[in-house]
């Protein structure tokens, strides 16, 4: 598997709007997308910062802290090597992404990198 960089860092916290105040007026992170309960913030490379809120639907799966998303060139290719090592997958795969579970119990990702 050839990771390139960290391509996706998202949050699921109950202090979603507080978190989303700091990134914004603290780290001066641009938003690009907003909706009740959910931020998007692009950070200068292409990749997202997002923050969801704890009743956001369909991210109850990341109860255990940030999720990082590891960027690869070829995400079909990577998913495959998971399997092969047995890695547990995490929910049906995104167009570009797609969720596993570490052996210490976290949830983490594979993205498509940005060209």
């Amino acid at each position: 598997m050839n990771i390139v960089g960290l391509g996706w860092l998202g949050t699921r916290t109950s202090n979603a709007a507080a978190l989303a105040d700091f990134y914004l007026h603290v780290l001066g992170l641009r938003p690009t997308h907003t909706e009740p309960g959910f931020w998007v913030f692009t950070l200068p490379s292409g990749y997202n910062v997002e923050v969801f809120d704890e009743t956001y639907a369909g991210k109850e799966h990341f109860a255990t802290g940030p999720v990082g998303g590891f960027a690869v060139r070829d995400l079909a290719g990577a998913v495959a090597e998971l399997r092969a090592a047995g890695v547990e997958l995490v929910g049906e795969a995104g167009p570009t992404w797609q969720h596993f579970r570490g052996p210490d119990g976290n949830v983490y990702e594979l993205v498509e990198a940005q060209p």
